[in-house]
């Protein structure tokens, strides 16, 4: 599945230039769909209301005494797919794509996206909100400068933050005369009331070994020599993110949507196990599987998921050092830290380790894949045979490809919203139908369907692009060298620990030659039943280095909008080379 912007800017050629003909890239740039300056305001069906809720909102601000609030997309472990419990951007702009960050102050509404998410943030949103068609904190933070008045404080839930996030807002802030402020309070959750959804608590379970690369003892003990072996001889590791407690012990459960995680940290020591998480959720058999009932150093000592921060702020006052992966811990928890307390990374080295799978966990992964092939392959089969009868609508095949994935074993349900886009609808590289909102199949348009499924030995992502009648010349040359960039990729032999970031143009090249491109990443790691989009193995500047044992999806892609959308994805997996000169 697409991820990430990939900025636009000025094409470049190193030795000559060639005049062509082709369309514009179809997201570098375009009019917003609302027309806010008619009375009343002329708005898509789908935009929400949200008057009343700025309105609640605003009132908070007031009685915290603020300028200014941040609302980010994510909850208190950075996921990329939240609960509906936690979807605090989405209840206050009406905008529910999984990427942007809203501002409100106390005259202006605003959110920033990239360009995936475009077109849906003008369908979805109504006239009380600007869009600002950026993604990153600096953005932000420097629109929140223009807005404000000097001596003004901006509030923001520092579980919300990551380290990282909270860094970039607080280097735009420094000598601005404007002011920070943490509040442990979320107001959204304040002026949203008695209608905020309830927290799930289902069952936490434990994988049959079967399905695991390690049993959980053996990567505890993996984890406690990596920190033996650090420089800085950390005492504790603290794990944020929501895949890294559920792989560490072999646990999942299904508290978000697509992902198979539960609520909770760890805090990981030389001689102790720390569980975070709602204790009532195990039942007997996995409590003794994690060996509950004891105190020694593979003994798993259960605390509430609520007093996680006074915790890491109490173990934090002895003579410890702490490790964190500043992309996954919040600034909630690193604030209660003392800074000379700290071990700092990009990652965690549960993130790390888990980026390199075993050859169990490879068979297991590629086991998956197999079975998930089988219900693509089904369902284009059947398309093939019902488009033409003009019976199918995308939300109706997205149901069906469900249901063909549910028939194969240890099946678990979807890795993601099936992405199901015929025609125009397909130029929006995020675009998932509804049962009210959709088109018609045609064998006269190209139809792109990106969709994955969780199975207990792995994680699936697949995308395919098909046309069942004529497709015009560019539909076929563009179709084409979406193509030769997967090939390119694929077939790509390089030095071990090359940076994903230097890879990702062989995939653009082909595009590139005729001035094509598109506006989102190549590829994302992938796990054993845990993320569909698993960092930090990708093609980005901010992934780590390719290893043997990693697999990424290949994506290449291209949007022609407001016409049709291309994109070609299959999973691959990092092996070593054999060369001619034997390196």
């Amino acid at each position: 599945m697409a991820q990430a912007h990939w900025g636009c800017c000025p094409w470049l050629v190193l030795l000559c230039a060639s005049v062509w003909s082709y369309p514009n890239p179809g997201f570098l740039g375009r009019e917003d769909v609302r027309n806010c300056s008619t009375n009343p305001p002329h708005l898509p069906v789908t935009a929400v209301n949200t008057t009343l809720r700025l309105a609640a909102l605003r009132q908070q601000i007031q009685n915290w005494n603020l300028s200014a609030y941040i609302i980010p997309d994510t909850d208190a472990h950075m996921s990329e797919y939240i609960s509906k419990h936690d979807e605090r951007r989405a209840w206050i702009s009406g905008f529910t794509g999984t990427t942007g960050t809203a501002v409100v102050t106390l005259g202006k509404a605003a959110v920033w996206t990239d360009s995936r998410y475009w077109t849906q943030a003008e369908r979805q949103m109504d006239c009380n909100w600007e869009l600002h068609r950026e993604a990153d904190a600096v953005s932000v933070a420097t629109w929140i400068l223009t807005e404000i008045p000097a001596g003004g404080r901006v509030g923001f839930d520092p579980f919300l933050f990551s380290v990282d996030s909270w860094e970039d807002y607080d280097r735009t802030f420094q000598d601005s005369n404007r002011h920070l402020v943490s509040i442990t309070d979320n107001l959204v959750d304040l002026a949203w009331g008695s209608e905020r959804p309830p927290v799930l608590s289902p069952p936490i379970y434990a994988l049959p070994e079967a399905f695991t690369g390690s049993t959980w003892r053996e990567k505890v003990s993996v984890i406690r020599s990596y920190m033996q072996n650090h420089t800085m001889a950390p005492t504790g590791l603290l794990l944020s993110a929501l895949d890294e407690t559920a792989w560490l012990f072999n646990l999942r459960s299904s508290d978000i949507p697509y992902n198979p995680f539960f609520y909770s940290y760890t805090l990981l020591t030389n001689c102790s196990i720390r569980l975070f998480v709602n204790k009532s959720r195990f039942s007997p058999e996995t409590l003794q599987y994690l060996n509950t009932n004891c105190t020694g150093p593979l003994c798993v000592q259960l605390e509430d998921y609520s007093q996680v921060r006074d915790s890491v702020q109490a173990y934090a006052s002895g003579n410890v050092k702490i490790w964190i992966g500043l992309s996954y811990t919040t600034y909630g928890l690193y604030e209660v830290i003392p800074k000379e307390k700290l071990v700092k990374s990009s990652y965690s080295p549960v993130m790390e380790i888990k980026a390199v799978k075993n050859s169990k966990e490879q068979a297991l992964l590629k086991a998956s894949h197999v079975r998930d092939a089988v219900a693509v392959i089904r369902y284009l089969v059947w398309l093939e045979k019902n488009v033409p009868l003009g019976t199918v609508d995308e939300f109706s095949g997205a149901e069906l490809l469900n249901e063909f994935r549910s028939k194969e074993d240890f099946s678990s349900g979807p890795s993601f919203e099936t992405i199901s886009a015929s025609g125009l609808n397909a130029a929006l590289a995020h675009y998932s139908p509804t049962k009210e909102l959709h088109r018609k199949l045609s064998s006269d348009e190209m139809y792109l369907v990106d969709s994955g499924g969780q199975y207990w030995d792995g994680t699936t992502d697949i995308t395919r692009t098909v046309h069942w009648g004529t497709p015009t010349a560019f539909q076929k040359e563009a179709y084409t060298r979406v193509l030769m960039g997967s090939i390119d990729l694929s077939r790509l032999v390089f030095p071990a620990f090359t940076s994903g970031r230097i890879m990702d143009a062989f995939a653009r090249r082909a595009l590139w030659e005729v001035g094509l491109n598109y506006g989102h990443g190549t590829g994302h790691g992938i796990g054993n039943f845990l993320c569909v989009h698993e960092w930090p193995v990708g093609f980005q500047y901010n992934n780590i280095a390719m290893v043997k044992g990693m697999f990424t999806s290949i994506e290449p892609g291209y949007y022609q909008d407001g016409e049709f959308g291309i994109r070609l994805e299959d999973v691959a997996l990092v092996v070593e080379a054999k060369t001619k000169m034997n390196k």
